[in-house]
């Protein structure tokens, strides 16, 4: 699995954790959160759809750092199956980034997931289920307008 940085290009999972550890040691006075969120947008000319899962170490009230992974598939017909596939690469990603971490040290850093649903919209129905399969996995979840890794970072990329 690949990563892309805007400031150091292609990069593994394992040279995005050890960036991340990097970044966190230049100031370990501040706290962070680790973020994980994917979005989707279908191409309906081209029948596939683009899934971009995106990695986000944020330094709390000093900026942050981004990594994204971007998949194009057959595309996806239905909006409920393709939100449930988000998640799940979400979860896929959160799983490897935490046993990554672990391998280098680091087995206290809780994964937040950012979900690209929300509350109003077509894809209010599937907040409890979305939500639920995240908490119920042991992951922190997020959604709209909370969820700036799936909704901002990810979604940049989809296009």
């Amino acid at each position: 699995m690949n990563f892309n940085s805007p400031s150091k290009g292609e990069m593994t999972l394992k040279e995005v954790v050890l960036d991340i550890l990097d970044y966190i040691a230049e100031d370990v006075t501040r706290c962070y959160k680790l973020i994980v969120g994917t979005d989707s947008h279908p191409h309906l000319r081209e029948q596939w759809t683009c899934f971009v899962s995106a990695v986000v170490i944020h330094r709390l009230g000093k900026g942050a750092r981004y990594y994204y992974n971007k998949n194009n598939i057959k595309k996806v017909k239905n909006m409920r199956q393709r939100i449930f596939y988000e998640a799940s690469l979400s979860l896929e990603l959160a799983d490897k980034l935490c046993t990554c971490l672990k391998e280098c040290g680091q087995d206290d850093m809780n994964v937040e997931i950012h979900v690209d649903i929300g509350t109003h919209g077509e894809t209010k129905e599937l907040v409890k289920e979305i939500t639920g399969m995240i908490v119920g996995s042991g992951f922190n979840a997020k959604i709209k307008p909370d969820a700036c890794a799936a909704s901002k970072v990810a979604d940049k990329y989809t296009k």
